[in-house]
């Protein structure tokens, strides 16, 4: 049914045994707007999800930097999973739950369905076009964020000015500007949770915008294998139990993450940057995540990409996707001011109608053919 009075027009109301039992990848549960009232649940959350959950759950890697793959996870993992992540926001003391974030990926099991039920708070999943929650009484909400949610939420000042305290959780990505402005401008109010983890480890170390610090923390239940302090920046290795197995085979000890770290002690990392984010031009080595946050800043558009691709000449480069805005015409885009902010000039520039990415947000590698091409630099 279709509930006015919990939280506008338009939002379903489901029972938890249904969202637990039913699956998580129809459309109704990730293309439409529903509340699950954990809150006004008679049953335990544990009880409900031994009963209705599947022993085991798959989920597929998002294809980021190639082919997807299948992994399983147990639903005790998920469980402890989600009792980490909830014991970190209980201390904001939310009152509710809003999820951006679609549950048929791992990300968006955990914050959508598993620690909302770890709350005990009412849930309310809100895709991309779908209402803000109104007529509610909770001014305390924590916020499950995609990288799109922050300029949603910039766009709707009159909602987030009405609450007391909006604690966001962020993962998938590197924090977008979007949310660094949007946290200057909740001040005392809002706070981000940083979630660093993949679909193999699920979350293996967090940082948290409260305590200013930069560096991360592993998660008590995971061991930091490789690098050791003094080893330099090297690729992150954990072990710890809540690793997934592949779908063919037995699950492993420890596991190669796709970031560079330096271990600062035996449970503190800095990030460095994501292997599949990182391009060598000439010699020098761009983050292209750094050198998107350049761009958005020095041409107005809808959405741009950096992608990495081959190039004959000098092998490694990047391709900047740029999708105008609506209205504009991509004839009159001059990119002049942008190429002058650029360390690194990209190998062409092209309009595209749209930039391929995963519910979540993140950009796969494998983009369509673009259309009209913008300009070609000479990659020397």
């Amino acid at each position: 049914m279709t509930v006015v009075g919990e939280g506008g027009t338009g939002y379903e109301r489901i029972t938890a045994a249904r969202l637990l039992s039913e699956g998580l990848e129809a459309p109704r549960f990730t293309e439409r707007p529903w509340v699950v009232r954990w809150d006004l649940e008679t049953r335990t959350a544990r009880d409900l999800l031994l009963e209705a959950m599947p022993e085991e759950l798959r989920f597929r890697t998002s294809g980021t930097t190639g082919e997807g793959r299948t992994w399983v996870r147990s639903r005790e993992q998920l469980w402890d999973e989600a009792g980490l992540v909830a014991d970190m926001l209980a201390g904001d003391d939310p009152e509710a739950v809003l999820s951006f974030a679609p549950p048929r990926h791992l990300y968006g099991m955990i914050v959508s369905v598993l620690v909302p039920a770890r709350l005990g708070l009412p849930v309310w999943y809100r895709p991309q076009f779908a209402p803000m929650p109104e007529g509610t009484s909770h001014e305390r909400w924590a916020v499950m964020a995609i990288p799109w949610t922050y300029r949603i939420l910039r766009r709707r000042s009159s909602w987030t000015r009405r609450m007391r305290r909006l604690s966001l959780v962020h993962s998938t990505a590197k924090l977008p500007s979007e949310a660094v402005e949007l946290l200057e401008e909740l001040g005392d109010s809002g706070s981000i949770l940083e979630l660093l983890g993949s679909t193999e480890t699920g979350v293996v170390a967090t940082r948290h915008s409260r305590s200013g610090d930069r560096h991360w923390r592993l998660c008590p239940d995971f061991e930091l294998v490789r690098p050791r302090p003094g080893d330099g920046e090297e690729p992150l290795v954990v072990s710890g139990p809540r690793l997934a197995r592949p779908a063919e085979g037995g699950a492993p000890t420890e596991w190669r993450m796709d970031d560079y770290v330096t271990a600062l002690d035996g449970r503190t990392i800095e990030m460095t940057y994501r292997r599949g984010r990182l391009v060598k031009v000439n010699g020098r080595r761009f983050d292209l995540d750094a050198l998107e946050e350049l761009a958005r800043s020095a041409l107005p558009c809808s959405d741009l990409a950096c992608v990495p691709v081959t190039d004959p000449v000098i092998g490694e480069h990047f391709d900047l996707l740029l999708v105008p805005r609506p209205g504009d015409d991509p004839a009159r885009i001059d990119p002049t001011t942008l190429l002058s902010r650029l360390p690194c000039r990209p190998r062409r520039i092209a309009v595209v109608e749209g930039i391929d990415r995963s519910d979540t947000g993140k950009l796969r590698r494998l983009q369509p053919d673009p259309g009209l091409e913008l300009r070609r630099i000479s990659a020397k």
